[in-house]
């Protein structure tokens, strides 16, 4: 009955305890159970008071025995709360060793000492084993809330890494506008320019747009990478073309600087399969490096073969780096003090990066350094199957060797409407289309262009921004405007790229360009729009 008893209360506990406050259930049952193992101690005490000084010597020694055995196994279980364990021992053994001499009325001078020495052993184990109990459950209370205060911090680092990707994705339109106007305003320089002297200068300002808008653009994508929102697109990558690009990037500065930058290729073939956006990312962050780093004697930028397959090095005579530092360089926001005093602009990105992209393009990237004697970077790249190479036409038009020269551009004719809300971007779109001949509508916001056509002007073209500062949707000014002339083509050009809206507009057909456009690009896209012809300059009047 009492076991009975016992586990009726143990289950309403249970419910009550997942039910209920805690502090205030163990409030509610901490009397009842000492209460309970207060009783179960005299219940042990009874069989003594009943057959003490009736009972055989054997049969009271057996008795004992059995009580000792059941107050130590009960002593291991009752022990998590003190107070429970001593209203049963005290009630019970302890009870029976004061009835020791009236038990064992000829015996008890022996059997009452080792009574004690057991009550002293159950004891001593209950407070030890009391300690572990107690030690162990800070510990898991530790741990537990270690585990809420890692998952806390894990949700908190994911929620700041969103709000970083949607900012960016946010500012990104903002953020690419003037690099878009420059673009443009280089190209509408370039058709106007008549002095051969200064078209070497045009082509390297041009060459310097165009790899910085794809710098900002690789920048962006790696965040979209560590967010999930983009992979890596692999693709057939010619090093010779790649690497020649780099350097021809960084000539400029390393000549400012007093040292050369030199190439090493190896006359055979260098193609791998590989993301062409991180690869030179990576590269261009290496190179930007130790032509910062080197204030005399050169970088050389190669191309060897290691582990069946390509090993792009960089090597400097600069700073170097010292032993302690080399653990850390790749390290974001790490800058060592040597390489403060060559150059103290930055913020130690540069290589967090470069080992980014080695991770996402599943390369090695190592180093070798000794300091003031310079430093070698390389990245090693996975083999590739040379064999599944596709054929030089079959390959993407990113693949292309930026340092071919582009055919120049023909004469355009035709009308184009432009909505952009930056004055800046307007200004350049107006400087370009008419250095191509192209008679150019330009407004800020939908009434602005509804009044340019309303007084009469048909376009064949029109191209829209898609955040216009007067809080309009330029997707649905394209859509509204290309039903009222459904003859004209259009496009959507915004400097975002995980727009919803976005999304949405080339679901339903729209054409969407990201700024900043290439000149080139942009001039296909409006041959293919616009009739093909005038002379340069032969501008109509401009809104």
């Amino acid at each position: 009955l009492f076991a009975l008893a016992a586990r009726r209360w143990q289950a309403r506990f249970q419910a009550q305890r997942q039910a209920g406050d805690a502090a205030a259930v163990l409030a509610r049952w901490q009397p009842r159970v000492e209460a309970l193992g207060l009783a179960h101690g005299l219940a042990l005490t009874v069989g003594v008071l009943l057959t003490a000084g009736r009972a055989s010597y054997e049969i009271q020694l057996l008795l004992h025995l059995v009580l000792a055995a059941v107050t130590a196994a009960n002593a291991s279980r009752q022990n998590a709360s003190l107070s429970v364990f001593w209203r049963f021992f005290g009630a019970g053994w302890l009870a029976c060793v004061a009835l020791t001499p009236w038990a064992f009325p000829q015996h008890w001078p022996y059997l009452l000492p080792l009574s004690l020495l057991f009550a002293l052993s159950v004891m001593r184990d209950a407070l030890d084993a009391h300690r572990f109990f107690v030690d162990h459950l800070r510990l898991e209370v530790r741990s537990q809330r270690l585990i809420e205060r890692l998952e806390q911090a894990q949700q908190q680092a994911q929620w700041a890494l969103q709000e970083k990707n949607r900012f960016l994705s946010t500012a990104s339109h903002d953020l690419r506008q003037p690099l878009h106007a420059m673009s443009l305003l280089t190209e509408a320089l370039s058709q106007r320019n008549r002095d051969a002297a200064l078209q070497p200068l045009i082509g390297e300002l041009k060459h310097g747009m165009a790899s910085m808008s794809q710098m900002f653009t690789s920048l962006l994508d790696l965040t979209r990478m560590e967010s999930g929102a983009l992979q890596p697109q692999h693709a057939w990558v010619d090093l010779h073309a790649l690497v020649e690009d780099v350097a021809a990037l960084f000539r400029s500065q390393a000549a400012l600087r007093g040292i050369a930058l030199r190439t090493h290729r190896p006359p055979a073939a260098a193609w791998v399969r590989a993301d062409p956006v991180l690869l030179r990312q990576a590269l261009n962050n290496l190179v930007h490096n130790a032509v910062r780093y080197t204030e005399r004697g050169g970088v050389l930028l190669a191309l060897r073969r290691r582990q069946g397959g390509w090993r792009v090095l960089v090597l400097d005579t600069g700073a170097g780096i010292a032993e302690a530092d080399a653990a850390h360089v790749f390290s974001p926001y790490f800058r060592s003090q040597h390489a403060w005093r060559v150059d103290n602009a930055g913020h130690g990105l540069g290589l967090a990066v470069v080992q980014r992209c080695a991770a996402l393009l599943q390369a090695q990237v190592g180093l070798r350094s000794q300091l003031g004697r310079g430093s070698v970077f390389w990245l090693q790249l996975p083999p590739s199957d040379i064999a599944a190479r596709p054929a030089l036409d079959d390959r993407g038009p990113a693949l292309l060797d930026a340092t071919d020269t582009q055919p120049a551009m023909q004469p355009l004719a035709g009308r184009c409407l432009v909505l952009d809300d930056d004055p800046q971007v307007l200004f350049a779109w107006r400087a370009l289309f008419a250095g191509w001949g192209i008679d150019g509508r330009y407004a800020s916001h939908a009434a602005e262009a509804l009044a340019l056509l309303d007084a009469g002007f048909v376009p064949d073209a029109i191209l829209c921004d898609q955040r216009l500062r007067s809080g309009e949707n330029g997707v649905d000014i394209l859509k509204a405007l290309l039903e009222r002339f459904p003859a004209a083509s259009g496009a959507m050009v915004s400097g975002e790229f995980d727009s919803p809206e976005l999304r949405q507009a080339e679901e339903d057909g729209l054409l969407v360009l990201r700024k900043p456009l290439a000149p080139e690009d942009l001039h296909g896209l409006l041959a293919a729009w616009l009739p093909v012809g005038g002379g340069v300059g032969s501008v109509g009047t401009e809104g």
